[in-house]
């Protein structure tokens, strides 16, 4: 397995559950003689806690055990949004076909009888951990495929909608427009060709990140040469809205990142402060050193924020996040997840801190004077 970046090997950790303390060593031998990191918990209670604190890759089930038996575990794993994906193996001293139906028919993906023989554990073990890998990246394509197609059906026909009825509007010569009425109209004409503009960019970016064509030339930068870029792209969109926009880092920080990238990750973020801060509204942006010298940049407006379930959605392929901005802005949360890719691309992070009514600040980490192997 790996991370989100692709690159860096992620170990497949599996937890084991079984009350016999014997069972649990030699499975764990076994385990991490394969490279696996091994959780052994002994009985049912904690197997279903220890499943909340960190989801694991694989779970190793006993059947018999003094609190909850084997098959209870299973249904309540299986009961779990969160959990129900994770494939369970049952290992158990039964060996009755009754025995390994109702296993199977619990939600087991495979039983093991005990004794058991080490290489038929690693190799079931492999087995189910790369089904469940190629399951989980099967749905991520599906959740690409859907995203991409929403856009094109819906979020993208609703602005280019709009931009041919303000263009019929204009070159109407039957409507008796003032000057300043026309301008107004032209006004909109632009921002909405700039919003299809930007939808447009993003959407060919992440396409490319989805098939690995873009291209990754990370080198030193200084930020305060990224930033004033950025803030003349959307430099007009500010000033109507009397934005103030708050820049506060250091003259000479630098990271070591991407130029293109960097520059899509601060323009959406700022953007989308832009779209949902009010009138006269503040956006900040400013950088910290983290312990680890990371550079992290924050983004902070004083727009009308987010609740809980937005804010724990924001980040997923799989929901839809669409939100019209104050002024109208189309929003697909497209931007978001093509800079959430970037980041991690850099082998950062990218996350936020939201409250209704009380504005957001979006945080994203990149290295800093480090360079990526």
């Amino acid at each position: 397995m790996t991370n989100n970046d692709g690159l860096t090997p992620v170990i497949p950790n599996i937890l084991i559950v079984d009350d016999v303390s014997t069972n649990l060593k030699i499975l764990g031998a076994i385990l991490k003689d394969s490279g696996y990191k091994v959780r052994p918990v002994p009985h049912g209670m904690l197997a279903l806690q220890a499943t909340e604190r960190e989801k694991p890759d694989l779970i190793l089930l006993d059947i018999m055990m003094p609190d909850i038996d084997g098959y209870e575990v299973c249904r309540r794993l299986k009961e779990n949004p969160k959990l129900c994906d994770v494939p369970i193996i049952f290992i158990s001293a039964l060996s009755e076909p009754d025995d390994i139906v109702r296993a199977l028919n619990s939600g087991g993906v495979d039983y093991i009888t005990k004794p058991f023989r080490a290489e038929e554990v690693k190799a079931r073990v492999a087995t189910h951990l790369k089904l469940y890998k190629q399951s989980k990246e099967l749905k991520e394509l599906n959740a690409t495929k859907d995203k991409f197609f929403s856009i094109i059906a819906h979020d993208l026909r609703g602005p280019l909608s709009g931009l041919i009825g303000l263009a019929e509007l204009v070159t109407d010569d039957t409507l008796p427009f003032e000057t300043e009425e026309k301008k107004d109209l032209m006004c909109d004409l632009r921002d909405s060709a700039r919003n299809i503009f930007n939808l447009l960019e993003n959407l060919l970016e992440w396409s490319q990140m989805q098939r690995r064509k873009i291209s990754f030339t990370p080198q030193m930068l200084l930020i305060n040469e990224i930033i004033p870029e950025v803030l003349k792209i959307v430099a007009e969109l500010v000033r109507r809205k009397g934005i103030e926009i708050d820049v506060d880092v250091p003259r000479d920080l630098q990271v070591y990142a991407d130029t293109n990238m960097l520059q899509t990750v601060i323009r959406n973020l700022v953007t989308n402060a832009i779209k949902f801060t009010p009138q006269g509204g503040k956006i900040t942006i400013s950088t910290s050193i983290a312990k680890n010298k990371d550079v992290i940049f924050m983004v902070k407006d004083s727009g009308i924020g987010m609740d809980t379930d937005m804010v724990e959605n924001l980040f997923r392929m799989d929901a839809k996040i669409s939100r019209i901005g104050l002024d109208g802005e189309a929003g697909t949360g497209l931007g978001l997840l093509l800079s959430k890719e970037f980041v991690e691309k850099h082998g950062g992070k990218l996350w936020v801190e939201s409250e209704e009514g009380k504005g957001s600040t979006f945080y994203f980490t990149v290295l800093s004077n480090v360079n990526y192997n």
